[in-house]
This record gives structure tokens, C-alpha cells and sequence, in this order.
């Protein structure tokens, strides 16, 4: 992955107000919050680079984001409501610093039925009417449910999606289609959601919808790290933390991988709730049982030509090859190719300025077994990528144009690459299936942000960033 230039601090500052963990979206939210404020704030990333999952790399001369598909969120410029405009209050950006051009369309698609949806909830309001007319009023009934729900309520994150969902819809493929993208973007349990959760990213997707920056997640984090060394803020790269000091239930210092201790009056992980109790030896063997199993392989296909120009001009697709949507941990075999998520970031409306990207790519991604793709040796690993890059690409093109003879490169990850950038366990892109909304640990200075927090995605990431350094930092100054 490539680095930021000069993003490394030269201060050698040991004693701060607040050390952070993590220079992913999170961290450098609350990095930029805290020192708007005149805090004296260290953000701390065990890697050369930043970003965690999304980040970006460069091979063979082309940019390749990691983790972006899509932001979700998105609003139109001006609008006074809503994740996206909090955050651009909060962090005194403007809406243009991001470039966000918004999605052409995307869908959802099972087994001879599909239903499209943009940014507009009124166009996939009507397509539910269509394909499913005994259940347009079901809909209504949802959407009106949804209307003033509270995003830190923990009681809503003890409650059934599924439950819930089946109380007010009478057709199960329809609870099947809805639940498919929700918890592709953001949903850590295996099976059912959290009611929470699930509000959460019905809002992020179908309420306010998908946008991409034209040049990708890099613009949002040099923005991000612009911002935050403007504000004298200090970003230490390749600094893992090995231990938190632990005494009388407060953190009192930062040890890293190197021996230099910190010091500061609290902390805040974006590491996840079981890495963070693991830096802080309070970790039972309970505790690492209940860490996330979600975890992901993804395809980067380039193309010789724009995927519109083979038919696939939709933003995102969604599939499911049954009418039973099964979230769960791959155990079986490497890769479930069942299901799967296509994006190409070809495919948002871009200005005429900006023209479109030089290639074409589709990015493909389904779920894997990070245990399995952690214990194969190098060759076998590298084989195993070409393999199951061939079966996730055949299952897909069952719901999209075959672009296989349009492909000129390609590149995957795997679980095994995402534990290596978000030291998370098991490569689990969403973290923990229990959530802890207040961000609270068991020490009295030690606070969580990020996706073990609740909040997920690149505007949810950020403004669970704000919103802790807002509830623990800046409320305590």
C-alpha cells in the first residue's frame, strides 16, 4: 500500500491529552475533533500507511482502493440533515472538499426477480410496489417505522431484525432481498441483525444512498490527514502499541512495539473491543470466542474498455443465487461463492470535467474463511487466489454481463490481507457482533470508536470518531 507523503510527526512529544489508536477514518475524525480544541493529540498506526481496510495501494501503475465500493450517506449539497452534513460541520470541511458524484443505479438480484433502487427512496418504494404488490403497504408501514428511530438506543440492538421483519412483511423473499445489502455493508452477526443496526443502514443505503469520490478514498484520507496536522496534531506511523498500563482501572501509559512509552490523560481505540482488551491483558478466553467471523475475499478486475459498454452499467449489485439469503461464516471451503457484491466505481455520474476512469473495473467480493486462508503456505496460497478468483467471477456473471474476455489484469486480497492492515481478529471487517454504543470499556479513560463502537462505513467511521471525542474527551476538558 502506498504512504502519504510527510505523514509521519516529527515532534517528539511523549505526554499528551489524548493518545488515539488507529489512523483508519475513525481515529483521524476524532484526531481532527480533539485538536480543533487545542488538545494535544498523537494518532497511533502500526502500519506505514493509513486507512486500516480503507486505504489504497498502486501496482502496475494504477490506483486501487481498498475497501471503497461506496460511501453510503450521501446527500445532496446543502442538505442540513444527516450523517454526511454532521460531519462536515463538525470537522469544518465543505461539501466539495470530498468530489462525491453520486450512484447511476444499483439492485438487487435473486433468482429470476430484481429490484433496483438509486438515491431516491421513492424509485425503490415503486419497484417494491411492482414486484411485490401484496406488500407495497408493508413497505409503507417499514419506512414509517423507521422515521425517528435513535442511533445509539442499545435496547434496539438486543431486538430480532428478523423478528421484526416478519411481523410486518407476509412474503419471505421480500425480507430475504431487503436484509441482502444491508448486511453485506455493515452487519457483524452471522444469520439475523441487530434491529439498531439494521435502522442504521437502511438509512445509510436506501434513505440517503451511495457516492464515490472521483479519485477514490485517497482524497477523503489526505483530506482527513491534511486537516488534522494543520491543527498541530501529531500521526506516528509504523508505532504499534504492545501493552496499555493498567493501574487503579485507568490506562497510565502506552507502551510500543519499540519500547517508547506515551503518556496521556485517556485513550481512544479504533482497534476493536477484543484487540483493545487484548493490548490491556483483560482478555479471557471467553471474550476472543465472541470476536467477529464476517470476513471477505475481493476481486479487482480491470477491463479494456468501460463495463457500460459491455451492458454492466449499474453502480452496485447485490446477489443471491436462492431464495434464501445465508449470512454467515464460510466453513466449508475457502470461499462461499453463493452470494456476492459487484461494484464498479465506473459507474457513478461523474462531472464532465472529470471524465471517467482511464480502465475499466468491476470488484467483486464474497464471503471466505479466514482460518483456511490463514494456515495455507505461499504457494498454495497464491494458487488458491487464482482459483477462487475464477469460481466468484463465474457465479457472478450469472447476473451481470460476462466481461471475462475484457480482462487485461487483476488483482485479490483475502482475509489473511485484512488482518494484516486492521489487526482485527480473524480479518473481520465489521468487528464484534456486540456492539458498545457508549464506546465504554472497563477502564475509566480507555473509550472505544469505530466499528466495534456501532457505526460502520466511511461516513459512519467518522462520525463515530467525532461523536466519542465529542462524549469522552471534550465533555471531560
Amino acid at each position: 500500500m502506498s504512504q502519504l507523503p510527510h505523514s509521519e510527526s516529527s515532534g517528539s512529544e511523549t505526554d499528551f491529552d489524548t493518545i488515539i489508536i488507529g489512523a483508519g477514518m475513525s481515529g483521524l475524525a476524532a484526531g481532527i475533533r480533539l485538536a480543533m480544541y487545542d488538545h494535544r493529540v498523537c494518532v497511533l498506526e502500526k502500519h506505514w500507511t493509513i486507512g486500516g481496510l480503507n486505504s489504497f495501494y498502486r501496482v502496475n501503475g494504477r490506483n486501487y482502493d481498498v475497501g471503497l465500493h461506496a460511501m453510503t450517506n450521501f446527500t445532496q449539497r446543502g442538505a442540513k440533515k444527516g450523517p454526511l452534513a454532521r460531519l462536515l460541520k463538525q470537522l469544518r470541511f465543505r461539501w466539495d472538499d470530498f468530489q462525491l458524484a453520486p450512484q447511476r443505479g444499483s439492485s438487487i438480484a435473486f433468482p429470476g426477480i430484481e429490484l433496483c433502487f438509486d438515491n431516491n427512496i421513492e424509485f425503490f418504494q415503486n419497484q417494491v410496489a411492482e414486484k411485490f404488490p401484496h406488500q407495497k403497504d408493508a413497505f409503507a408501514k417499514l419506512l414509517a417505522t423507521l422515521a425517528d428511530y435513535d442511533d445509539l438506543k442499545q435496547e434496539d440492538f438486543d431486538c430480532s431484525t428478523r423478528k421484526i421483519l416478519e411481523e410486518i412483511f407476509s412474503d419471505p423473499l421480500l425480507i430475504e432481498m431487503i436484509l441482502c445489502p444491508l448486511m453485506w455493508y455493515g452487519n457483524a452477526k452471522e444469520h439475523d441483525m441487530d434491529w439498531g443496526q439494521f435502522c442504521i443502514m437502511f438509512r445509510s443505503i436506501f434513505l440517503e444512498g451511495f457516492a464515490r469520490p472521483y479519485k477514490g478514498v485517497r482524497l477523503i484520507l489526505k483530506n482527513l490527514v491534511r486537516r488534522f496536522r494543520e491543527l498541530g496534531g501529531q500521526l506516528k506511523l509504523r508505532s504499534g502499541v504492545a501493552k496499555l498500563h493498567v493501574e487503579n482501572q485507568n490506562v497510565t501509559a502506552v507502551e510500543l512495539e519499540d519500547g517508547t512509552i506515551l503518556t496521556a490523560k485517556r485513550v481512544l481505540s479504533s482497534a476493536g473491543m477484543i484487540e483493545t482488551l487484548r493490548m490491556c491483558d483483560h482478555l479471557s478466553e471467553e471474550k476472543v470466542q465472541q470476536a467477529g467471523q464476517m470476513s471477505f475475499v475481493e476481486s479487482i478486475s480491470v477491463l479494456d474498455c468501460q463495463p457500460s459498454a459491455i451492458g454492466f452499467d449499474k453502480t452496485i449489485v447485490f446477489y443471491n443465487d436462492s431464495p434464501k439469503f445465508h449470512w454467515e461464516r464460510c466453513r466449508d471451503s475457502l470461499c462461499d461463492v453463493r452470494t456476492g457484491v459487484i461494484c464498479s466505481p465506473n459507474n457513478y455520474e461523474y462531472t464532465l470535467d472529470e471524465g471517467n476512469l482511464e480502465a475499466g473495473f468491476v470488484r467483486l467480493t464474497t464471503i471466505a474463511d479466514p482460518d483456511r486462508w490463514s494456515n495455507l503456505g505461499e504457494l498454495e496460497y497464491q494458487r488458491q487466489k487464482y482459483h477462487w478468483y475464477d469460481a466468484a467471477v463465474a457465479s457472478c456473471v450469472r447476473f451481470i454481463p460476462d466481461f471475462r474476455r475484457h480482462v487485461i489484469d487483476t488483482d485479490v486480497f483475502t482475509p489473511k490481507t485484512i488482518r494484516r492492515f486492521t489487526s482485527h481478529d480473524n480479518g473481520a471487517v465489521y468487528g464484534a457482533p456486540e456492539k458498545k454504543l457508549d464506546g465504554t470499556t472497563h477502564l475509566g479513560n480507555l473509550f472505544l470508536c469505530g466499528t466495534d463502537q456501532g457505526f460502520v462505513g466511511i461516513v459512519g467511521a467518522i462520525v463515530s470518531g467525532i461523536s466519542m471525542a465529542n462524549r469522552h474527551c471534550l465533555s471531560q476538558s
